[in-house]
């Protein structure tokens, strides 16, 4: 469903955005790549039927380079995910390292940011929830949250 008003995304606290991604190499060594990039959307189902570790949303896009943004609750839970014996994570990243290593045909990649309550601004017109919009909630973005500067709690400079 395409909003066509203009919207801010909310979400309550402190939360993490994860990226996450990997990069074809050598595309044409299907067998190298295609089992890290079968292996995201196993965690991710994982971790939706399991709300209570942390995941808020995710969203992918698919290239020679796949890309993956998360919302997560905490840092915590992000790492406690990353590392527990119980998850699909550790098993996907032994048989990363033990079929890729560092040969180059698959390139991975993340980053983690922390973000605090109100350091975050976002804008969305004619879209639908998106991003972080689905990972907390989306409200109008009028009045005192019409520009990022507001948005940030900093008035524009004059």
């Amino acid at each position: 469903m395409i909003h066509r008003e203009r919207l801010t995304a909310t979400i309550d606290g402190d939360f993490v955005v994860f990226l996450i991604g990997m990069r074809l190499n050598q595309p044409w060594k299907v067998h190298k790549w295609w089992p890290v990039a079968a292996a995201m959307p196993r965690m991710i189902s994982e971790l939706q039927r399991q709300p209570e570790l942390g995941l808020l949303h995710a969203e992918m896009w698919f290239s020679r380079t796949l890309i993956m943004v998360q919302y997560w609750r905490s840092m915590d839970q992000l790492l406690a995910y990353a590392t527990s014996k119980q998850a699909a994570h550790l098993p996907a990243w032994k048989a990363f390292n033990q079929s890729v290593g560092t040969d180059g045909t698959v390139g991975i990649w993340h980053e983690t940011f922390a973000v605090a309550a109100g350091a975050y601004e976002s804008v969305y017109v004619n879209m639908p929830a998106f991003g972080l919009g689905r990972a907390g909630s989306l409200e109008a973005a009028t009045g005192y949250k019409h520009s990022a500067a507001n948005r940030l709690g900093r008035s524009p400079k004059v």
